[in-house]
């Protein structure tokens, strides 16, 4: 489908808006999904250092990750608190150099996310884990976000199919560990509306489970191992066999006439 793999211009600052999104509604209910599907992603996800790229507005959901130092990667200099400020597809990081990467909804904003993926690979140590959290175009809110009009966030960017999000992944040498889908009511704006529809959570999480409106995807950085290469060729034998041939006489040497028999 050519609508999936369209990607919609946004404004000067999607993830300011992004942001400003989540604190209203339908954006408070989503963040809360997304935090419960962030914690119990995070929750086996041991290290050192984790790299967090993107909006991730359920920052509670991290306190819950054993990993303690992180580093929060501003993408267009409107995260006041970020320590980072990098694009998504270039991080000034050393490869081998982070133990965890949560690429929150940083896929759904990047013109080039296989890029943004690749980039991801690259920072991590091996074995390493990658957390992927996106909208889910496949449910009743990729259905409005490819009717709108609007260039702002979040229903501008790109939509990536979970199914095409497990290909990349296994392209660039990831195991993926989880898939979790969550969120089956529609994007409606009244608090009260999405109080009433709750009930379609337990509904939609035994009917259609993959349809929900945001996924996460947890993947591990697979090890390649080293197979030994034994050589084509075999060493020369120093010495003939028995039998075999009579060692050559060098021929280019000068002869003295000492020993040398004249023939009659």
């Amino acid at each position: 489908m050519w609508l999936l793999r369209s990607y919609r211009p946004c404004g000067r600052a999607p993830w300011a808006e992004l942001r400003a999104w989540y604190a209203r509604e339908p954006g408070r209910s989503l963040a809360r999904a997304e935090g419960a599907l962030l914690r119990a992603a995070l929750e086996g996800v041991f290290g050192y250092h984790l790299l967090v790229v993107g909006a991730c507005p359920a920052r509670e959901a991290l306190e819950g990750c054993a990993i303690r130092h992180r580093v929060v990667v501003d993408l267009d200099g409107t995260a006041g608190e970020a320590a980072l400020q990098a694009r998504s597809a270039a991080l000034p990081l050393r490869a081998d150099s982070v133990d965890a990467v949560v690429l929150a909804h940083a896929l759904d904003f990047e013109p080039d996310p296989y890029e943004a993926l690749r980039e991801a690979e690259r920072v991590l140590v091996p074995e390493g884990h990658l957390v992927v959290l996106g909208f889910n175009p496949l449910s009743l809110w990729g259905a409005r976000w490819m009717l709108a009009r609007s260039r702002g966030a979040p229903w501008c960017g790109r939509r990536l199919t979970v199914g095409r999000l497990h290909d990349w992944l296994s392209l660039l040498g990831f195991d993926v560990l989880a898939t979790r889908r969550a969120f089956f009511r529609p994007p409606a704006r009244g608090a009260g509306l999405m109080r009433r529809l709750g009930f379609l959570e337990g509904a939609g999480a035994r009917a259609w489970p993959g349809l929900g409106a945001v996924y996460v995807v947890l993947a591990r950085k697979r090890v390649i191992a080293l197979t030994p290469v034994r050589p084509r060729w075999r060493p020369r034998r120093a010495f003939a066999p028995a039998g075999g041939l009579v060692e050559p006489t060098p021929r280019g040497l000068p002869r003295t006439g000492r020993g040398h028999a004249h023939a009659a």
